[in-house]
């Protein structure tokens, strides 16, 4: 991999997902560099760091900053850090399946958002830079059918309030702000779910607009640090609530 620099530099773990595809073309198209951090590389991104470790966490956080190191100029910090990473799987608690459930909702959507936080720990930009991490809504309550899922997003939740407050270990002058939709608008959601009421799901380009302009705005401008933005769609139309 070839060192890059640019000072409008964004990083997106997930990059290859439905999310974090429409996020790197939206940035490319803003003027951002962009690196893709995923299990496959994605061709819109300026780099691509591939992961191959996914049954030990430690072992995955060691490969992404091993490789992230090459990829990255010497003191070269990043402006967005977006962690878009995740998945959704359902059960109760007299499911079978429920262990190897919340097995994999930890995997996906925890284990990233904390390599995110280390990511965030030592290239984030002091000026203004942003980590943007991936709640949900409905874990703002129980979620009994899907409690793997509700737990690890709940978790994100907590670990971005826990970012926002002093003595975190991210950079001085820098925010970390959560994203929380309710059902997003995406090719397999619709392949599922072929009956239900599109105009309540968010679209990609709605979420991704939204994360690249908190990344351009200062930390005035854009929502107090530590906040979850709820991303309430109804008849297409989508309003931010922030709690």
């Amino acid at each position: 991999m070839s060192a890059i620099a640019n000072p409008h530099l964004a990083l997106i773990y997930g990059g290859c997902g439905a999310l974090g595809k429409t996020l790197v073309s939206k940035l490319k198209l803003n003027g951002f560099k962009v690196i893709s951090i995923d299990l496959f590389p994605n061709p819109d991104a300026d780099e691509n760091v591939q992961v191959s470790e996914l049954n030990n966490w430690q072992n995955q956080s060691d490969e992404v900053l091993s490789k992230l190191e090459t990829v990255l100029v010497l003191n070269q910090k990043l402006d967005l850090i977006s962690c878009v990473a995740g998945g959704w799987a359902g059960g109760n608690a007299q499911s079978p399946e429920l262990v190897p459930n919340c097995d994999l909702m930890w995997k996906q959507s925890v284990w990233s958002s904390v390599i995110c936080a280390q990511i965030a720990a030592r290239y984030l930009s002091p000026n203004c830079g942003l980590l943007q991490l991936t709640g949900a809504v409905p874990s703002l309550g129980g979620t009994p059918g899907m409690i793997g899922y509700g737990m690890a997003k709940a978790a994100v939740h907590q670990l971005t309030n826990s970012l926002a407050s002093d003595n975190s270990g991210l950079p001085e002058g820098s925010s970390v702000l959560a994203i929380l939709p309710v059902t997003l608008d995406t090719p397999m959601n619709r392949k599922f779910m072929p009956d239900a009421d599109f105009g309540s799901w968010t679209t990609l380009e709605f979420v991704s607009d939204t994360i690249i302009k908190w990344a351009n705005q200062t930390l005035v401008e854009r929502p107090k640090n530590g906040s979850l933005a709820k991303l309430l769609t109804k008849n297409f139309d989508t309003e931010i609530l922030i709690e």
